[in-house]
């Protein structure tokens, strides 16, 4: 892990490197993502099942999930588990319907009408990863803001393991009234879902599944890339890649406390990266010994392990400030602030996913039901890029509506500017309504 001070001398390099993580190297995947989605849109779900045999390992034979598996895996849940999905959909739905915007309509001085006119998107289509590990809170995350948005039908794809969907991701797509759902992951989701297919009796799949107007979640680069390629021919939430955590933290802090935190996203993939930032050196020496400490009782220490070696660094700062200033340069997924006077800071924090303000906001809780959005930005696209929400599953449109009064006191300066463009029939159809 590397540990560095901002008076190092080779400091300026060392962050640099840090703060360009998110240059992904597409180029090495385009051509063979860009195969996948061509295959799919000639051979529709029979190349899916074909994608499925080579990189899930099953015959692909039965890619449709049946509503009677989300039922039963939703009814067999554990009291505890029960309870605690749907406490968190509750949240997420709540927060989210906080975030809606409304049509409206002004009245300008000749009597003329603007306004814009919010509407969801009619069908969205929704990738929830799976492979190292299975994410039905991902499945709430991306689910939720479209139901509220009011998106009508919201297909989902996720990868299986064997042929068989996870029973706690099942779960969730019962209590999100989820009707339909393939068993699809990788880049060959993102091109069912961008595509569409005719329907293919051999892949258990009697209908066809018709082309969604959006595509949102997580993946792994071939996920992204695809989201990437298929921009255009429908709408995306963002290109995100690996998980990250970046902590600001000073001496009030309890070391144990921002190792565990530190570690929260190291173990979701050996290219998650995790930064501590603080002003103070000996704090930073005893987070370091116990982020190793913490990481001999996880179950996934192999995972965390390379991740911390290969992607994590702590950076001790002259001051808070400081500090602030280069998380604004990492612009991380999630930002802890694990200070004592933690809401002080918050505005000069620009760029973040989500920001967890307190000694009492573990970055867990925004993963599963604190209730703003998981989808995040990440790699310092934070700058750019805002969290998933109900305004990607919804588009606007412009309304006017203008009158004789309006064309006659601002209809010389419309056809003044069309013909400085050489545009005469723009100019024609606005003097001809003043004859």
């Amino acid at each position: 892990m590397k540990f560095l001070t901002t008076k190092d001398a080779n400091f300026t390099e060392e962050f640099a490197t840090l703060a360009k993580r998110g240059e992904m190297d597409m180029d090495a995947v385009i051509p063979a993502v860009s195969k996948i989605l061509s295959e799919i849109k000639q051979n529709g779900l029979v190349a899916v099942k074909e994608h499925v045999k080579r990189f899930d390992g099953w015959d692909g034979s039965d890619l449709l999930v049946k509503q009677e598996e989300m039922k039963k895996a939703f009814e067999t849940l554990t009291p505890e588990l029960k309870e605690a999905l749907v406490v968190a959909f509750e949240r997420i739905k709540a927060f989210h319907e906080k975030q809606l915007e409304k049509s409206w309509l002004s009245f300008g001085e000749c009597g003329e009408i603007l306004g814009q006119k919010v509407t969801p998107v009619d069908r969205a289509g929704v990738y929830v990863p799976g492979g190292k590990a299975a994410y039905p809170s991902s499945l709430l995350m991306n689910v939720a803001p479209a139901l509220v948005a009011g998106v009508k039908e919201v297909v989902v794809c996720t990868p299986a393991v064997g042929g068989k969907v996870n029973s706690l991701l099942l779960a969730a797509m019962h209590l999100c009234g989820v009707k339909e759902a393939y068993k699809v992951g990788g880049a060959s989701a993102v091109g069912l879902m961008a595509s569409g297919a005719a329907a293919c009796e051999e892949c258990g799949v009697k209908h066809a599944v018709k082309k969604v107007d959006v595509v949102t979640g997580p993946g792994n680069i071939f996920v992204a890339t695809a989201k990437k390629l298929v921009f255009g021919e429908v709408s995306i939430d963002m290109v995100a890649g690996p998980s990250e955590v970046g902590i600001i933290a000073d001496a009030s802090a309890n070391a144990r406390v921002v190792a565990a935190d530190f570690l929260s996203q190291a173990e979701h993939d050996e290219i998650a990266s995790s930064f501590l930032l603080t002003p103070n050196l000996a704090f930073a020496r005893e987070v370091e010994r116990e982020i190793y400490a913490v990481l001999e009782g996880l179950e996934r220490k192999e995972i965390a392990q390379k991740s911390v070696d290969g992607r994590a660094a702590i950076i001790v700062c002259e001051s808070l400030s400081e500090c602030v200033e280069l998380a604004n340069e990492l612009a991380v997924e999630h930002l802890e602030v694990a200070t004592d006077n933690a809401f002080e800071l918050l505005p000069r924090i620009k760029h973040a996913g989500a920001i967890f303000l307190g000694h009492y906001t573990p970055e867990a809780f925004g993963d599963y039901l604190a209730g703003p959005n998981h989808t995040l930005p990440t790699g310092s696209t934070a700058k750019f890029f805002s969290p998933l929400g109900v305004e990607h599953f919804m588009k606007k449109s412009s309304v006017i509506s203008l009158n004789a009064e309006f064309l006659s006191k601002f209809g010389k300066h419309c056809a003044a500017l069309a013909k400085a463009e050489g545009l005469t029939g723009h100019a024609l159809s606005v003097e001809i309504r003043k004859k």
